[in-house]
């Protein structure tokens, strides 16, 4: 499968929610997203020319740059494009000079920690319990300096 990337622009909101509405419980909405982009700092990138086959959203600070949001729908999942989503914000941070791609986790998603493994992330803290107050976030991190 041949994938195809463009950055996240403004006027992709509405799609973004669309999709975070297929993946998540507490999805957020065209706002938060429009909101979100409108942020200094915020960059990410969409897979798919005529369907959208997933989407990464990141916010980079100092020389840090954090995932806040990846999703693939299940349709799309296992070929490799949420590989390419982590590689191509790792790849435009490491050119703005972000030293250290970080994100969070559930501790209990093993199939999203093992792909995140698998983009060279590590395990840098435990948040207990942080979702839905049962479950513990992973906060992992990827270097970027060999980007």
């Amino acid at each position: 499968m041949k994938i195809s990337l463009r950055p996240i622009a403004p006027t992709d909101a509405a799609l973004l929610a669309a999709l975070h509405k297929q993946g998540f419980h507490e999805a957020w909405d065209e706002r938060a997203f429009a909101t979100l982009m409108a942020t200094p700092g915020m960059f990410g990138a969409i897979a798919g020319t005529d369907q959208p086959q997933g989407f990464i959203l990141c916010r980079k600070a100092a020389d840090e740059a954090e995932v806040l949001t990846l999703f693939v729908p299940e349709a799309f999942r296992r070929h490799g494009i949420a590989t390419a989503l982590i590689d191509r914000v790792a790849a435009e941070a490491a050119l703005d000079k972000v030293a250290a791609l970080y994100l969070e986790v559930a501790d209990d998603n093993d199939a999203a920690r093992a792909l995140y493994a698998k983009c060279g992330f590590t395990e840098v803290g435990r948040r207990p319990r942080y979702y839905q107050a049962k479950v513990d976030a992973l906060m992992l991190r990827r270097d970027l300096a060999a980007t």
